[in-house]
């Protein structure tokens, strides 16, 4: 078969269009591009032939610059989003905004003898949990309330524990309110998205180009004399990147340790724990329902209409809970412990119905400040328990039906029935 120019502008056409309905941000008319790419290659083809007559050091250096190139183009302003609004727009200056910050951050007054903001309020996300209000979280619930609360809160605190910590902090008004300004700044820009792991994906590029380097070597142009060398960078490369593959499909849908940061401070090991709160106080659906539930706001009110302030976190973090009931605001929990859609779990078979304690999937919770997953809730854990896993088969209604092993059971035939031997490794059960 042989390509010509008007068939490769059909397959590129083609190609471009289908390219657009994955790509999170928009493309040109096909046509453009199409010629755009036909003309790229054209030249880069003439300076191929030019660079082939020429010395190999030349040409190493041209694969270089097209390596660069192309990771270039992949990492554009494109891909990588756009900056969003700023307080500069309400008639703040660049100067004011950094001001702001060297003050949060300790860096000015020269003669500062108060802690620093940013030694209790963290800037970035820490995987520990700070019983201090975030500076982000300071930053959104002042951000539409005036310069004279934010002055107030900060020199005159109302809660008992951050009248320890303020007492000694003497700022004046105008630095202070510079420092209202740069988190007001922090407020409109948001939390920063999660940035692409540039040398993670650069090198995925040079694997695909050392592959196709081997292959172009072994097929057309043959100029090294030992055809090992291709052979061996080919296998490895090609062995390189199928590991990746394999270890990012296997690591699919699974999370372990994932612990997202959450909307309120909640630590399980302080309710949980120290206070001894039962599980099923908060997740009262566990033992009947496909899902254990996540508490709404009233729940917590139960007890935060009488506690008012928690000993580590202050005021701050229980404010949210009275806000989110006084203002009829669902408070949006992130959940942690996910399965794909094509896998059915039900709290109620394993609470309610085999008499599991929580801890035997979540974990010991009750010693978690931040909340992660402990397992990583693969088919293969799963399996392994159902292997092993005795039911509670005496004196549980649910297990009636059972009349073979009850009767074997009772003629000591058999101590004890595992899940597997009452289909707990049929494929049906958890996907139909």
């Amino acid at each position: 078969m042989v390509l010509t120019r008007a068939g490769i502008c059909k397959f590129l056409q083609h190609f471009f269009a289908k390219l657009r309905n994955f790509l999170p941000f928009s493309f040109v008319k096909e046509n453009v591009l199409v010629s755009t790419y036909l003309s790229f290659i054209t030249k880069l083809n003439r300076m191929r032939k030019f660079l082939l007559r020429k010395n190999k050091k030349i040409n190493v250096v041209f694969f270089v610059y097209l390596f660069v190139t192309i990771s270039g183009f992949l990492f554009s302003n494109y891909a990588l989003g756009e900056d969003k609004e700023s307080v500069i727009s309400e008639g703040y200056s660049h100067e004011e905004i950094t001001r702001g910050e060297r003050f949060f951050k300790g860096l000015l007054p020269f003669d500062r003898n108060f802690e620093s903001c940013v030694s209790c309020h963290n800037i970035k996300p820490v995987d520990t949990l700070n019983w201090n209000p975030s500076a982000m979280d300071i930053a959104l619930k002042y951000a539409d309330k005036d310069f004279a609360a934010f002055e107030k809160v900060i020199l005159e605190p109302s809660g008992k524990k951050m009248s320890e910590v303020h007492k000694n902090i003497n700022i004046e008004s105008e630095d202070l309110k510079t420092v209202k300004i740069y988190l007001d700044e922090m407020a409109h820009k948001g939390h920063s998205k999660e940035k692409i792991n540039v040398l993670w994906l650069i090198g995925i590029i040079f694997l695909v180009l050392v592959i196709l380097w081997a292959l172009a070597e072994l097929i057309f142009v043959q100029k090294i004399k030992y055809k090992l060398v291709p052979v061996v960078f080919l296998l490895g490369a090609t062995g390189w990147l199928l590991m990746i593959l394999y270890q990012e499909a296997t690591n699919l849908g699974r999370q372990e340790a994932y612990a997202p940061l959450q909307p309120i401070k909640f630590s399980h090991e302080v309710h949980a724990g120290l206070n001894q709160t039962d599980c099923f106080y908060c997740h009262h659906t566990a033992e009947y329902s496909k899902s254990a539930g996540i508490p709404s706001a009233n729940v917590c009110i139960n007890c935060h209409i009488i506690v008012r302030e928690g000993t580590n976190s202050g005021k701050f973090e229980i404010d949210k809970i009275h806000y989110a009931v006084d203002n009829d605001i669902p408070i949006e929990w992130v959940r942690v412990h996910n399965l794909p859609d094509h896998v059915f779990f039900s709290h109620a078979q394993h609470v309610g119905a085999g008499k599991l304690d929580c801890k035997e999937c979540h974990g010991p919770v009750e010693e978690m400040n931040v909340l992660r997953q402990h397992a990583d809730l693969s088919m293969g854990w799963c399996l392994d328990c159902h292997k092993t896993r005795k039911v509670q088969f005496v004196d549980n209604d649910y297990y009636k039906t059972y009349k073979e092993f009850h009767e074997q059971i009772a003629a000591g035939k058999m101590d004890s029935v595992t899940v597997a031997q009452i289909g707990g490794t049929d494929c049906m059960k958890c996907h139909y």
